[in-house]
């Protein structure tokens, strides 16, 4: 699947679906259900920088303090532990929740990987809404402070939102409402993803199989 300069070769199509929205609009929960439906891999930037945050290695404590202070972490460090996740899996067809995060970010995985998205996946949803759906969850995590949470808001709108606008301008956006109840939600979401029901496929193969016998 990888060449040995660390890129995926054109012989086996990578699927990649970025996974974009606010922070708290619901993305990891309807990443959930699409991988249940759909046969993909969800590999959220937030919990691979976690996790490597909890190693205790010196990359993660400087991802630590970046996060604490609202920053975006170097696209280099996130591409290289997306890629790693990618390549370990073994899918081809990746939902990647929370990235790119800005136009850096984008213009490196594209150039790295060699991959354009499929599309992306953009929960829209209101600040005050994402905020009372943070404050409420209790996770534990550092960054669910009302001051932090809120320099996140300000870096996704500042940061985040251009590259939606890029990828909306190549036709490349898929919108969904987020404020609406989670099973509505992903109602839109299995109408987005329904070129990729590998169920559907799988039992039409069956069928035709049958016929042939």
């Amino acid at each position: 699947m990888q060449d040995v300069n660390g890129s995926f070769p054109g012989d086996k199509k990578i699927i990649v679906v970025f996974v974009l929205g606010g922070p708290g609009s619901g993305k990891g929960t309807q990443c959930t259900k699409i991988v249940e439906n759909f046969g993909f891999t969800h590999l959220s930037a937030g919990d691979l920088l976690h996790a490597e945050i909890k190693s205790g290695s010196e990359n993660g404590t400087m991802i630590s303090n970046m996060i604490k202070e609202g920053k975006i972490v170097p696209s280099e460090v996130t591409i290289n532990l997306l890629q790693k996740a990618m390549l370990e899996s073994g899918n081809d067809k990746f939902l990647i929740d929370g990235f790119p995060r800005n136009e850096e970010n984008r213009a490196a995985f594209e150039n790295v990987t060699k991959i354009e998205p499929e599309f992306v996946l953009f929960f829209d949803c209101p600040e005050e809404e994402m905020e009372r759906r943070l404050l409420s969850r209790n996770q534990g995590r550092d960054d669910d402070n009302i001051e932090t949470i809120r320099k996140r808001f300000r870096v996704f709108v500042e940061s985040s939102l251009p590259v939606v606008e890029y990828y909306d301008m190549k036709s490349k956006v898929r919108k969904v409402d987020a404020l609406k109840p989670i099973d509505e939600v992903f109602e839109s979401v299995k109408a987005i993803f329904a070129p990729f029901h590998t169920k559907v496929r799988s039992s039409f193969i069956l069928w035709m199989f049958s016929r042939c016998i």
